[in-house]
């Protein structure tokens, strides 16, 4: 190399403290692994998502989670070990919402507001529609369809545990408590059947507003004849 050619110029590495200079950290073996595994998890949420259970091919999944599929059949052998994982999951992403919510209404003036938000955030968002719609697809798979009804009723247990929670230190009976978390999730619920052909965001707001001044009317009404 002649003395006019220009040489490439390295950069210094930043020491760490004490002068040394820090390595860059390496991932495991096993934490490679957990980050392909989930975003696998997460391409076959996606494909769920747009295309249900009956419009999955785990090449495509494949594809989206940008892996071989070699590497997918690795954590997943199967279309349905790579559902059920999925399922898991959304719900478990469900659960860990509602429990933040629920602590963070702890201190919430309208506890019953909280709770309606977190039941719409999941009963009309589309990880609901999607595990409906395994629960639906499997029903001539008793071994999938069991499964998937018990992710759902772990993570749904879990999240009403912690409402139930948020209701009763606000003053409210455990057994009233009970009766009004139980009916506030089976009417939005309910919207989330009415929305597979009626999509009102707008209506069913304004009907969870009326049975707000009728429960607060209620537990009002119960306070003044005590």
């Amino acid at each position: 190399m002649s003395n006019t050619e220009s040489k490439p110029v390295r950069r210094p590495r930043q020491p760490a403290k004490g002068g040394a200079v820090a390595p860059p950290k390496r991932r495991t073996q096993a934490e490679r692994s957990d980050e392909m595994r989930q975003r696998v998890i997460e391409a076959a949420a996606t494909v769920l998502r747009r295309k249900g259970y009956a419009g999955l091919r785990t090449d495509e999944v494949s594809r989206v989670a940008k892996v071989s599929r070699g590497a997918q059949q690795y954590h997943f052998p199967t279309k349905d070990s790579l559902v059920l994982a999925t399922a898991a999951h959304l719900l478990n992403d469900g659960l860990e919402r509602g429990r933040k919510r629920a602590q963070s209404a702890q201190s919430n003036k309208d506890p019953i507001e909280a709770v309606i938000e977190d039941c719409m955030d999941f009963f009309l968002g589309p990880d609901f529609g999607v595990i409906l719609d395994l629960v639906l697809a499997s029903s001539k798979d008793r071994g999938l369809r069991d499964e998937v009804y018990q992710y759902a009723r772990e993570s749904r247990l879990g999240v009403e545990a912690a409402w139930l929670e948020v209701l009763c230190k606000h003053g409210i009976a455990p057994a009233k408590a009970e009766k009004i978390l139980w009916l506030t999730i089976s009417i939005v619920r309910g919207f989330s059947v009415r929305a597979l052909w009626q999509r009102d965001e707008k209506l069913f707001r304004a009907l969870l507003d009326e049975w707000k001044v009728i429960l607060y009317g209620h537990l009002s009404g119960l306070k003044g004849s005590t």
